[in-house]
């Protein structure tokens, strides 16, 4: 089974999705290269944030301790998080209403809406609403934008808590935009902090649809707080190919999973 360096790549983020760790020699037999090749695309994925060297192989990255702070994360994985992001707002259509939440995958979506007209966008992140607020001065779209108002949170720089739950049940909404720490076959969707898993769960349940942004960083993770099972889910959108020992379930869950990647497949 010889394959290609990406191909490669992404069989062992696979692995480590399905068994959260993987081992040198196990891989360069499977694949049918050598050690050292093995070891030199793990340190790729280790500097591309995916994954933590260890002796003989490699585990998951994961954030025991919390996620970094906001602008933190916003240059982990940017470039996954850009392609995201502008899948996302492609499923934009005219007189949408949308709510976003505060990850840094949809601060990317955000940024890539264009040429839509009379979007009415709310949302809890500060960076988001500020974004559009931009945007829609530059004529990029047009809209209004609501900011969901609550108790602030720096690291997260966003608004949170029972005002801004409050504040949210008292809308329709087409679309909810949700970005995760963490998308798991059997505990569902769920982040790290409290009172915005708590804020996302709002989100899901007032929303028509509910598209979820997560790059492969996310896959196979249980975060701190669960937010809703799998099954409240209508898309996902990943940097990540749907994993082959997903889709029978993911199927039964009436799920539709969208694959973002460069233009051309590159």
């Amino acid at each position: 089974m010889s394959l290609l360096s990406e191909e490669r790549k992404n069989y062992i983020l696979e692995q480590l999705h399905q068994f959260n760790k993987v081992k040198v020699v196990s891989l360069a037999r499977h694949l049918q290269v050598s050690n050292e090749t093995i070891r030199r695309d793990l340190d790729v994925l280790e500097k591309q944030g995916f994954l933590k060297r260890v002796y003989g192989g490699a585990v998951r990255r994961l954030y025991p301790a919390g996620e970094p702070p906001y602008q933190q994360r916003q240059d982990l994985n940017h470039e996954a998080k850009r392609m995201i992001g502008e899948m996302a707002a492609g499923l934009l259509q005219d007189g949408d209403t949308l709510v976003i939440d505060t990850g840094t995958t949809v601060l990317e979506m955000a940024r890539a809406i264009r040429d839509k007209k009379r979007l009415t966008i709310l949302t809890n992140s500060l960076p988001v609403a500020s974004l559009l607020l931009e945007s829609i001065n530059h004529q990029l779209f047009t809209g209004k934008v609501i900011l969901l108002g609550g108790e602030l949170n720096p690291e997260q720089q966003s608004s949170s808590g029972v005002l801004c739950e409050e504040m949210l049940t008292k809308f329709h909404i087409d679309k909810a935009f949700i970005s995760v720490g963490g998308v798991s076959l059997t505990t569902g969707i769920s982040d790290y902090d409290v009172n915005e898993s708590m804020m996302s769960k709002v989100m899901i349940s007032v929303s028509k649809e509910v598209i979820v942004l997560a790059d492969q960083n996310k896959m196979g993770v249980q975060a701190f707080c669960q937010i809703a099972p799998l099954d409240a889910v209508d898309v996902l959108i990943s940097d990540f190919p749907e994993p082959a020992s997903w889709s029978g379930e993911l199927e039964a869950k009436g799920i539709t999973w969208i694959l973002a990647q460069r233009e051309g497949g590159k």
